[in-house]
């Protein structure tokens, strides 16, 4: 069912560090042609990192561990390409389709493939205004045992139900030189977290001790602020607008998350485009000195 790229498959044998990367910002989260460009930069960083990627998707019903240029090319051009959660895998994979992967199915592909860091930009969560609507990055990350470096969880969500639900589902968040919560576009999200890691070591240590406790049966995140955030009035502006807009169009569901950072990317003058791509390649250098220090 799984297909490693000659790259990964070397590494696998090798025992080398390994990172996972989610395919979705590529098909579904950077404008073209910058997505090509920055899927390409990210896969260097972690190379030139000593780690090597693992970037997964699904094509023509094959899961891929690992892309050629090829089959990145396609993620990045292909109108085609559709978005797979944990539960969308086996129908995209029995109809013999093309999806970019979620967090929540890139996490689950790269637990199966015996990878224990995963690179991403933000987390899904509970969705303003309805406690019922959450992510299924959530279930996933409560049941899938990897560590997750992100900047957060979007800012777009509820972020206080989002930190709650964590708790709720014993998911640890590490905050990485910080003990404030970041929100994706913004530094500070506003929130507080009780833990702070200093080092990739560190979290490598916490990852081995939480083996030898056995509670280690779900996700470890680590928040990594964006360094150079958004203008917080230009954000909570497009926020605002963003969300009456979605209302206005009756956007309900997972849609309503493209549907805002598409609102996001057209309305920033480049400013939310800027932000994401720091996020991404700042998260992947960070998951790859993890990768290492598990090694």
């Amino acid at each position: 069912m799984i297909k490693y790229s000659a790259e990964v498959a070397t590494a696998q044998k090798n025992g080398s560090p390994i990172v996972a990367l989610e395919s979705t910002i590529i098909s579904h989260g950077l404008p073209r042609p910058k997505n090509l460009i920055v899927a390409q930069e990210v896969e260097a960083i972690v190379r030139n990192a000593g780690a090597t990627p693992a970037t997964i998707a699904v094509i023509d019903g094959t899961v891929c561990v690992g892309l050629d240029q090829k089959q990145l090319e396609r993620i990045a051009t292909d109108d085609q390409i559709v978005k797979a959660s944990v539960r969308d895998l086996a129908l995209i994979q029995a109809g013999k389709k093309s999806a970019a992967t979620t967090v929540a199915a890139t996490a689950h592909i790269a637990y199966l493939a015996g990878i224990n860091v995963f690179a991403t930009g933000g987390l899904g969560g509970v969705h303003r205004g309805n406690s019922f609507d959450e992510s299924a990055d959530l279930v996933a990350m409560s049941k899938i045992a990897i560590i997750i470096i992100s900047a957060g969880v979007k800012s777009i969500l509820d972020v206080p139900a989002t930190l709650e639900r964590l708790e709720t589902l014993s998911i640890p968040v590490l905050g990485y030189k910080t003990k404030i919560f970041p929100g994706f576009y913004l530094t500070d999200s506003g929130y507080v977290i009780e833990h702070q890691v200093n080092s990739a070591n560190e979290i490598a240590q916490i990852w081995r001790a939480r083996g030898e406790l056995k509670t280690d049966e779900c996700s470890v995140i680590v928040a990594n602020p964006v360094k150079n955030q958004m203008d917080l009035k230009l954000h909570e502006k497009l926020l605002t607008t963003g969300l009456a807009l979605a209302d206005k169009n009756k956007i309900t569901g997972k849609e309503v998350t493209p549907f805002l950072l598409e609102h996001f990317h057209t309305n920033s003058d480049g400013e939310s485009l800027r932000v994401n791509i720091e996020i991404i390649k700042a998260n992947a250098q960070l998951a790859a000195e993890i990768a290492i220090a598990l090694k």
